[in-house]
């Protein structure tokens, strides 16, 4: 049996939404509640007689680990309550559990956010799934998943999709987390000059759209002697690209070319330097990477290895004159509405 614990706090919708979708499946739901004012608590017991309260000490790791002392279950998968199952095949997770006994499990998360008026969606892997004799969490905030002998740990992917929506916030809600979220970063980096920590300002700032001091925090993380291959420096460097390109600052987001060997690869670093190019005029160098993007089978953000990437490619050849070339790419980002838009001025000048 596996328990599932969520910790949360006046999201009473969210929170319902998440427990319903694994409700569905026999695992122990555990709800921990950190002071919550509306009805989270009473809607949760409807789901489950495990429900808890903790009072809340600016500290998500304490809280989720009190989540999991109180399930019933030495195998738990903690979720947060802004999160909902999408897909699972629930024998092959429990045959998995049994493979690896001692491993971490990581599950598909496919966020959503708001972008130039549309729900746009990325997608990460997390760790997620454990053993508590075997595991705790580290950290006051974006705490992280630690072997309790201080070791290394092997993980493993799940067959677990969720959803999360926690990004879909109004412009108040999203100042009010992010304001949060750096006061305790700012308390933890007072202890050590921690590059994951900085990242996470990095992104904090990045949330509320200083995109010049976001930069500042993503450059010094990027200072230290990281493994290029750790999912948080992949993403770091995308966001510190566009954060120099929100700023103002594409010329300086040029020297991305000198790390093109490490990250080009990848679809996302591809459509950002295309975004680099275009910023800084160059135009065949920017409809190049587009299309890189364009042929990858994958991407982290879905849009950057399909429609957007065609339409960005479409609008250089249509701003250069190149009309035909344009309008083949517009075709090819099928319902994209600003490309439907294109293809009707190009056949009505």
């Amino acid at each position: 049996m596996i328990s599932v614990c969520v910790i949360t706090k006046n999201e009473k919708e969210n929170l319902e939404r998440c427990l319903r979708s694994f409700s569905a499946y026999p695992f122990e739901l555990v709800v921990v509640d950190t002071g919550s004012s509306d009805d989270t608590l009473s809607m949760a017991r409807q789901y489950t007689q495990s429900v808890y309260e903790f009072p809340w000490c600016d500290d998500f790791s304490k809280a989720k680990n009190y989540a999991v002392s109180k399930a019933k279950n030495d195998i738990v998968l903690v979720i947060d309550s802004d999160e909902f199952l999408c897909s699972i095949d629930f024998d092959e997770l429990c045959a998995c559990i049994q493979k690896f006994p001692a491993r971490v499990g990581r599950i598909l998360r496919v966020n959503q956010m708001e972008q130039n008026q549309e729900i746009r969606k990325s997608k990460e892997y997390i760790n997620r799934l454990f053993d508590r004799r075997l595991y705790h969490y580290v950290g006051k905030i974006h705490e992280q998943l630690t072997a309790i002998d201080g070791m290394c740990y092997d993980t493993y992917c799940i067959p677990l999709v969720i959803e999360h929506t926690g990004y879909l916030l109004t412009k108040q809600a999203r100042q009010k987390k992010a304001e949060r979220n750096i006061k305790l970063l700012k308390q933890e980096l007072k202890n050590k000059k921690d590059p994951y920590i900085l990242y996470q300002l990095g992104k904090s700032y990045y949330m509320l759209h200083e995109y010049q001091t976001a930069a500042d925090y993503f450059n010094e993380a990027l200072s230290f002697d990281l493994d290029p291959d750790l999912e948080y420096v992949v993403d770091m460097v995308d966001c510190f690209g566009y954060a120099l390109i929100n700023s103002g600052q594409a010329a300086a987001a040029l020297s991305f070319e000198q790390i093109y060997d490490t990250f080009g690869v990848r679809a996302d670093f591809q459509f950002l330097m295309g975004l680099i190019y275009m910023n800084n005029e160059q135009f065949e160098n920017a409809v190049q990477e587009f299309l890189k993007a364009a042929a990858q089978k994958d991407g982290l953000i879905f849009v950057v290895n399909s429609y957007l990437a065609y339409y960005n490619a479409g609008v250089i050849y249509e701003c250069l004159g190149k009309k035909e070339e344009a309008a083949a790419l517009y075709q090819k980002c099928e319902s994209y509405l600003p490309a439907k838009k294109r293809l009707l001025a190009l056949a009505n000048p």
